[in-house]
Formats: structure tokens, sequence, C-alpha cells
């Protein structure tokens, strides 16, 4: 920001999450524009600068193939899949919480589970549950074999379930162990019709299984939401404004 002012370069910032954090905080005196993610988000920034455009997503996580995502998992299609993300380092409470309702959710859905790096457990392995520690490249194809997520609420990830209008499940980190943040992102998709919100408190086994029943039996109305959302096209319009002050 600093090299950029001294030699009179524009600078667009996005801010992924609820509120401003400290640097997007600094930043913002000098910025042309800042995008932002959430409605709410946009009540907390100057008015001539703020502009809602959701995330820029990667493109090659619109182009899923599911004859690749079955081929890769070894799963048939005689069930709707569940894929549950943790992030890179997985989530042990959201880990926990799916485990077990294990033997529930195998009833109805076959599970895929990003769990984390070191977070494989063997004894657990049954047909129609597939465990990775972490996927890169073929994450596209397991978005496009899935029906519904189970996810984290950080904001890059959400927007990318927003992007896929995938319904899902959000177990945001709890305000004791973060800034609140994945609280605040998660319930604002949940004021939109986006997610399902179950707090990492009451989490177990019954709550999953009732939360899993509601977003599956109800995934029309959830997809029909994100349909209308206008936060979904973060590329175009980030792409826009960097136009428009070129």
């Amino acid at each position: 920001m600093l090299a950029a002012g001294h030699y009179h370069i524009p600078v667009i910032i996005h801010e992924s999450d609820m509120t401003p954090g400290l640097a997007n905080k600094i930043c913002m005196r000098t910025a042309k524009k800042i995008c932002c993610n959430f409605p709410e988000t946009v009540k907390l920034l100057p008015a001539d600068k703020a502009v809602l455009t959701g995330t820029p997503i990667r493109r090659e996580l619109l182009n899923g193939s599911r004859d690749a995502g079955f081929a890769f998992t070894g799963l048939s299609n005689d069930k709707p899949i569940l894929l549950m993300m943790g992030g890179s380092t997985g989530s042990r409470a959201v880990n926990a919480g799916l485990r077990s309702a294990l033997p529930q959710l195998l009833k109805e859905f076959h599970v895929i589970h990003l769990c984390g790096k070191g977070n494989l457990d063997s004894t657990l392995a049954q047909p129609g549950y597939i465990q990775y520690e972490y996927i890169s490249d073929e994450l596209k194809d397991l978005f496009a074999i899935s029906d519904i997520v189970l996810s984290r609420a950080g904001a890059n990830a959400i927007c990318e379930l927003l992007a896929l209008k995938k319904p899902n499940i959000l177990v945001p980190l709890p305000a004791a162990v973060s800034r609140g943040d994945q609280i605040l992102n998660a319930n604002s998709f949940k004021k939109q019709g986006f997610s399902y919100v179950l707090e990492e408190e009451k989490l177990n086994a019954d709550t999953l299984m009732a939360a899993v029943h509601e977003v599956y039996n109800n995934r029309d109305s959830y997809k029909k939401a994100m349909a209308t959302s206008n936060q979904s096209n973060g590329v175009d319009i980030v792409i826009k404004l960097i136009k428009e002050l070129s």
C-alpha cells in the first residue's frame, strides 16, 4: 500500500470476514475500493468505497467432473454423498462429531471425510466411508459428486460453497478459540438462507443427523437462495472494478 501510494497506483483491497481485520483497517484509508463478502460488512466500511463482491473463486473449482469424482473415490451413485471439510489441519471436534454419527449416516449416505493431516483412523474403514488427510487437485471433482457439505465457516470455504451452490451445514469455530468471525460468517449465511448452522458445543450424533436431514430434505430451497445471491460472482465484479480504476 505504501509503495502503491508513492507511485500513485490505485489499490483495491478485499475483506473476507464479516468485520475488518487490523491490516484492512489501516489500508482502507488509502484504498480506492474495498471489496467484501457480506452485506453486513458494507455498513462497517466507508460508503464511497465499499463494494459487495463475494470472494473471487478459483475457476477450476467450478469445473469438476462427476465421472472423475466417482472414479477417484470408488463410490457409487446409489446414495447421496456428504462431503466433510475441516481445513488442511482438520477439525478435531467436527471429525469426532461426524464419526460418532457414522453408523446412522452410512445407512442413508456415502461419506467423504477430509479429516486433516494425521487424523486418519483405519479402524473406521468400511464401505461408503472414504477418508483423506487432504485433497488438492481432485477437490473440484469431490464437490461435483457431493450433495451436501459439512464444513467450518471460514470465509473462503463458505464462499466456495456459495459459488458452487452446495447445500451445507456450518460448524463455526467457537468464540473461545477465535475472534468470533466464523460465528458471524455462519450466521450471515444462515440469515440469507444459504446454510444450516450447528454450534460446536451442540454437535453430537443426534444433532448432526437432524441437521443432515434438514439440509438434504430442503436442498432445493438452499440452492434457490444461493442462486439468487449477488455474492457468488466475485471474479467478474473485481475485474470490473480493476478496469474502472486502471
